[in-house]
């Protein structure tokens, strides 16, 4: 029997243990600004993708203990009989303000902003990190290998290398990053992604030999199925492949080797049998690098897996949650290297006239008298208001269109793969504050 995830207790002991403490001495209502950003990219990367926006807002508006979990908590002393009460009617009610999805992030950008009161806004900090963490890690990953495929379709492949629930996410951050689709059936009925698949080394070796197999999966999936051919010898498995599906063979598919030197001698292979039309897929432990590295080879579909579903080496995008305003008054954590700037901030992109980004701006507390520039963009948008969606969500394509547009801006050494300096640079803006 699988148990049951208690939406409401999608947090940390020490946020209800703050709570408690707030409502006990009276500061549970106060006005309070949080942010999530990141104060660095992940090591050598030049740029962040935003995702799980719409994941995290649906999960803020379900946020809320079920009674028995809130006796539980009683019982077991994670709060007292205040925070029992508070738990037990909790909505939240306050607005969140953020970059959308598919929107690309920089060091110290403002990317999420939730206001309302502490007891409120504090419950939901493990909640906005697991969700935006996991999956902007997933999306930047994701897209800088749809970059260095330059225009050909991959496949994320990775849901057996990760959580069941973590495949799920990993599948939708993959698409809005641009991949084609995934092989994963519930992200196809939960999130409306593509899927995609037919057979593994598993069919081939349940039959008494290789040609049997792929006429039994052709019998069954048609000419246009690929098929899996470094079960035995590839160059056998190809010759078999057409044997059985005929010059009009769909795909095959190369999963093991070195894949630049067999997808050429597979294409030589294909086109003097005649099946020139048949595409070559390759899979097998497939990044960034290694799919930038196959740019020559007659190569025509990339399966993906472990690097996609574990950030391709950085499994978390590295935001935090931090309270920058307290009733009106900027607060910051000051400590030696993670320094934090107070107060609510606005963000802006600066581009050239021919599109291209300059900078990100951060401004503190700003003016309502400020105006943009004709080649400058706010990237904040209201997402909720009261608790409630400030309006309607877009869906998947225009997560995708949102960020093929904003790739577009990069200038070219920001989609480099190799380690440098974020590809645009954050300028700050700050009034001075009292102790800064």
């Amino acid at each position: 029997m699988v148990a049951r995830v208690p939406t409401g207790l999608l947090t940390d002991r020490y946020e209800f243990t703050m709570l408690g403490a707030a409502l006990r001495d009276g500061t549970a209502q106060r006005r309070c600004t949080f942010e999530v950003f990141a104060r660095r990219l992940p090591n050598g990367r030049r740029y962040g993708v935003v995702a799980g926006t719409s994941r995290l807002l649906s999960a803020i508006t379900d946020f809320r203990p079920a009674p028995d979990e809130v006796e539980e908590l009683l019982a077991n002393g994670v709060v007292d009989d205040a925070g029992a009460e508070y738990l037990a009617s909790y909505r939240f009610g306050g607005d969140v303000d953020g970059y959308r999805e598919g929107e690309l992030y920089f060091p110290y950008s403002p990317l999420l902003t939730v206001s309302g009161t502490f007891a409120e806004c504090v419950v939901l900090e493990t909640l906005c990190l697991s969700v935006l963490n996991h999956d902007s890690a997933i999306a930047s990953a994701a897209a800088r290998m749809v970059s260095a495929a330059a225009g050909r379709p991959i496949i994320e492949m990775g849901s057996r290398r990760t959580h069941e629930l973590a495949a799920i996410a990993s599948a939708r951050a993959a698409y809005i990053a641009g991949f084609a689709s995934t092989s994963n059936l519930a992200a196809g009925r939960v999130f409306g992604v593509p899927t995609a698949g037919t057979a593994a080394h598993a069919f081939t070796l349940l039959h008494d030999d290789e040609l049997g197999a792929f006429r039994a999966q052709i019998a069954a999936l048609g000419p246009a199925t690929t098929l899996l051919v470094d079960t035995f010898d590839i160059t056998k498995g190809i010759e078999n492949a057409v044997a059985a599906g005929g010059p009009s063979l769909g795909a095959i598919r190369i999963d093991s080797g070195d894949l630049g030197v067999l997808a050429r001698q597979a294409r030589a292979q294909l086109d003097g049998l005649g099946a020139t039309g048949t595409r070559i897929v390759v899979s097998g432990d497939l990044d960034e690098y290694a799919i930038a590295a196959l740019a020559a080879a007659p190569v025509d579909i990339y399966g993906a897996g472990t690097a996609v579903v574990t950030g391709s080496g950085a499994p978390t995008a590295g935001f935090v949650y931090k309270l920058v305003d307290v009733d009106g008054r900027p607060v910051a954590k000051r400590s030696e290297h993670k320094e934090s700037h107070g107060g609510r901030k606005f963000a802006y992109r600066v581009h050239k006239p021919t599109g291209t980004a300059i900078e990100e701006v951060v401004v503190s507390d700003p003016h309502e008298d400020l105006v943009l520039g004709e080649h400058e963009r706010a990237l904040q948008e209201p997402l909720l208001r009261g608790g409630k969606p400030a309006d309607e969500l877009p869906d998947l394509a225009a997560c995708r269109e949102r960020l093929q547009a904003a790739m577009v801006t990069l200038p070219w050494d920001g989609l480099k793969l190799s380690h440098g300096e974020p590809a645009i640079p954050t300028r700050m803006v700050f009034e001075p504050q009292p102790g800064g």
